[in-house]
């Protein structure tokens, strides 16, 4: 099998390249960041500030370090290195160059940090998440049910390598979450972390509650917020925000948690094969997660700046994906059912009622294979959720 997979953002990412000095590629480990720049910028020069020896260097001699690797230099895991970055700043406001240097990290919080302090109106900043639906598709690597995509995950690796997502996974956990959570905080005690790590994943798709989570892992309220705050900046979960806007009625101001890899998700919720993920109780949950990460996905690899919300009442009236539209809305029900019931359209009824007079165009996402375009609602299979989207181009390699 090829070892690069088409990536939606590479020729996003490359038309910026004439137009900053500084391009930054941000994400979670292994989600392809350095076998996408290395095929996207085959002339310029790779860096890895993960090498002791060369992190020694850009430490202790920033200045001679730059005067090495002055221009068409790609620097990864660059917030390994943040003193750097004043003085790459200085050098692309001296030389006026675009795309002088490539900038990878995968530690979300030092990175940006360091750049709005620094590189702020000289970078374009890119996310580049595991695998998404239309790069798999173009490849014919998309599983032909749910249940096996969602167990499989949506890291190249495991498709690059044919690893099973079972090593994949427990590898992941201790080669990188847990070497970065580390690095990151002093935390005594891995075994608390990790009981943490999957009472996070057992609240997948629900109303994030700290305190609750503190009290069941033993730990304080701040340390349950400063290791969520930890995961989510290492790209591996992220709270979607509530839809604030009042419709009459006493609105949930917490947000809801979910994993960016499903893959993930279901190691740490103990599910290891398709029977066993068709007979659990979170089954739902686990499909919500990966159609919500999808478009997450989608918004990052197409640079679709599109902000996306769930919605919910103090009555438990709910949608579970909305978007802001000119007009009004769109809105999504999101369902592992293979079957379509008019049951599953109430929600989203309901929510048309509360926001009139608001347009509001209604989406059902359904565990099942095919399309319906129905009078007031589309259905949609959860294969075809990339659809109508930009579709790969410029493929690299």
């Amino acid at each position: 099998m090829s070892s690069f997979i088409a990536r939606q953002i590479a020729p996003i990412i490359k038309a910026q390249q004439s137009k900053f000095p500084v391009l930054a590629v941000t994400g979670p480990r292994q989600s392809g960041k350095t076998t996408l720049l290395k095929a996207l910028f085959s002339d310029y020069r790779y860096v890895s500030l993960e090498n002791p020896d060369t992190r020694s260097f850009a430490l202790e001699d920033p200045i001679g370090f730059l005067n090495t690797y002055d221009q068409k230099i790609i620097f990864d895991e660059v917030q390994r290195a943040p003193a750097l970055f004043s003085y790459i700043q200085g050098r692309v406001d001296e030389s006026g160059q675009m795309g002088q240097f490539i900038l990878s990290g995968s530690q979300n919080f030092h990175l940006l940090n360091s750049i709005t302090q620094t590189l702020a109106g000289r970078v374009a900043l890119f996310k580049l998440l595991p695998l998404d639906f239309t790069e798999l598709k173009s490849q014919s690597l998309l599983e032909d049910s749910y249940t096996k995509a969602s167990i499989k995950g949506f890291y190249p690796a495991i498709f690059d390598r044919d690893i099973d997502p079972v090593v994949f996974y427990s590898n992941y956990i201790q080669t990188y979450i847990e070497k970065d959570v580390t690095e990151l905080m002093n935390i005594r005690d891995l075994k608390v972390f990790r009981t943490f790590l999957g009472l996070c994943a057992g609240r997948a798709g629900q109303l994030l509650n700290y305190s609750a989570l503190a009290n069941e892992c033993d730990i304080s309220h701040s340390t349950a917020k400063a290791w969520l705050s930890i995961l989510e900046s290492s790209y591996i979960i992220f709270l979607l925000q509530p839809y604030h806007q009042n419709f009459n009625k006493r609105l949930v101001k917490s947000p809801k948690l979910y994993f960016y890899d499903t893959g993930l998700l279901s190691y740490l919720l103990g599910i290891r094969t398709v029977g066993e993920l068709e007979e659990n109780r979170l089954k739902g949950q686990v499909f919500e997660n990966m159609i919500l990460a999808e478009y997450q996905k989608k918004k990052h690899h197409l640079y679709l700046h599109q902000d996306y919300y769930f919605w919910q009442d103090s009555n438990a009236h709910e949608v579970d994906l909305l978007m802001k539209k000119s007009n009004g809305f769109s809105i999504f029900e999101i369902k592992a059912t293979q079957t379509i019931s008019s049951s599953l359209f109430k929600k989203m009824d309901r929510f048309e009622e509360i926001a009139a007079p608001a347009e509001v165009s209604k989406t059902l996402i359904y565990g099942g294979a095919e399309n319906e375009k129905r009078t007031k609602y589309d259905v949609l299979s959860w294969k075809n959720v990339s659809d109508g989207e930009k579709s790969i181009k410029g493929i690299i390699g």
